[in-house]
């Protein structure tokens, strides 16, 4: 069975038929686009073996914008479901074919309107290889942009027959459409020049703050950094020094108090105890009692007062998939993007935990953690938004105040980092918190590209409540 005779066997309210082409001053008015592309990308994607479905599905989801540059309603629900297997998936256990992606499908109630599974297997057929995916997926979004274009001076020209409001208005409704569809298809031009700045950046001057930055919890540590887009910020300490908490602590800060999307991508802890810490940090309950279900009643009732803010924390993502790699942690960031859900801010923990990738057999380990650590900034640089990475110190820093040397297997942290704030607690052999400071956490600002450096934050350690917090409150 062909393509074409799959196309036709299905419903036709979700695989139309092509509008006919009416020609009208030398135009083909059949919106552009390019079905055998569109085959082509999703074959690529279920034909991929197991150790290219990760490299082949994050490039052709780097040239796409979404679901939505499909022509074919079809094709775009097969897309989002082959996404949203790859986002929950690991490398062990992403396996996407035609008979995975057709049971996904089924389980949402829309095989019969792709037409099928029979179809499924054909887009496989119609492709020559997996590594063309790419390419055919540059041809799709090239479709998507023109479509985007006509739809635009659609709208301007209603907008001009309508007559609906003065001739200005229209004018300038019809620029903001053209803009928005040129904003979508192609990147903006650059603005180098001073003399391009100069007026953005009076705007902030004015405005008192830095409209982009994003503040942490602790009051006094925000009056030494700033997070800002682009960013990677590095914040080490040694076992038990409370690197998690501080993750943890400021990804829930910035989805839960200023509701804009988080996401910690976990490589030390699992989902339960990530929504464990969450909670008794939330409620204000003792993390113990939590994880051993021991709770009281006055632990309930703190729990429900803030049950109706974590249920509907549908923008805080928190991603605990075993050998995360820097591939991965851009699919997800992607699959937020897709949901309306684009991260404001990225939370790695930690940084010596993630799975390398494409290393040689004479790559040492301070390589891989070099490369990793310049991933993430690049994923910050890529997405515009402040990475922070979590880092483990080594076994020197033990007993004293920790210096920007001591992370464990590498010194390009260092160099990568636009922040670095070293955590630092006094502990008894037992673990226990001891010296003047007992029950308080350091954090020293060792690097600061833009502000001072050197001034150290003293926090205090609430662990049996999974969070750090202001010596002022």
């Amino acid at each position: 069975m062909s393509i074409a005779d799959v196309a036709d066997n299905a419903e036709p309210d979700f695989f139309p038929t092509d509008e006919p082409a009416i020609e009208d001053g030398g135009f083909d008015r059949t919106p552009p686009n390019d079905i055998s592309s569109e085959q082509s990308v999703l074959g690529a994607m279920m034909l991929a073996t197991r150790d290219d479905v990760a490299r082949v599905i994050d490039e052709i989801a780097a040239e796409l914008q979404g679901p939505e540059d499909f022509y074919k309603p079809a094709h775009e629900a097969i897309y989002r479901a082959i996404m949203d297997m790859y986002a929950t998936s690991t490398a062990e256990t992403a396996k996407i074919d035609p008979i995975t992606v057709g049971a996904e499908l089924t389980k949402r109630g829309e095989i019969a309107k792709i037409g099928g599974t029979s179809y499924l297997h054909t887009l496989v057929q119609a492709v020559p290889t997996a590594a063309n995916g790419p390419h055919y997926a540059a041809i799709v979004r090239e479709r998507a942009a023109l479509r985007q274009v006509i739809q635009a001076g659609t709208r301007m020209v209603a907008m001009a027959y309508a007559q609906t409001q003065d001739a200005e208005k229209i004018v300038q409704d019809a620029m903001g459409q053209v803009q928005a569809a040129a904003t979508k298809t192609v990147e903006a031009a650059p603005l180098l020049s001073v003399a391009d700045r100069w007026e953005g950046f009076l705007d902030e001057l004015q405005a008192g703050a830095d409209p982009n930055a994003l503040d942490t919890p602790w009051i006094d540590l925000n009056d030494v950094i700033q997070l800002k887009p682009g960013q990677l910020i590095t914040v080490g300490a040694a076992t038990a020094g409370g690197k998690s908490l501080f993750g943890m602590n400021l990804a829930s800060h910035i989805a839960l108090k200023h509701n804009k999307p988080a996401m910690v991508a976990s490589m030390e802890m699992g989902g339960s105890e990530l929504m464990a810490r969450l909670t008794a940090a939330e409620a204000g309950i003792n993390l113990d009692a939590l994880v051993r279900r021991k709770l009281t009643e006055r632990d309930w009732e703190r729990i429900a007062k803030v049950s109706d803010r974590l249920s509907n924390a549908h923008n805080f993502v928190l991603d605990d998939s075993a050998n995360l790699t820097l591939s991965k942690i851009r699919a997800r960031m992607r699959w937020m993007t897709v949901r309306g859900h684009a991260p404001a801010i990225v939370v790695a923990d930690y940084l010596q935990l993630m799975t390398p990738e494409g290393s040689g057999k004479n790559t040492n380990r301070a390589q891989e953690v070099a490369e990793i650590s310049r991933g993430l900034k690049l994923i910050a640089m890529e997405f515009k938004v402040p990475v922070v990475a979590l880092a483990q110190f080594n076994r020197g820093a033990v007993g004293r105040r920790p210096l920007v040397s001591d992370f464990k297997e590498s010194s390009a942290i260092e160099q990568d980092s636009n922040i670095i704030v070293l955590l630092h607690r006094e502990l008894a052999e037992d673990g226990t918190d001891t010296g003047p400071k007992a029950g308080q956490v350091e954090a020293i600002v060792a690097k600061n590209r833009n502000g001072a450096s050197g001034r150290i934050v003293d926090l205090v350690f609430q662990g049996h409540m999974a969070r750090l917090a202001s010596m002022g409150r």
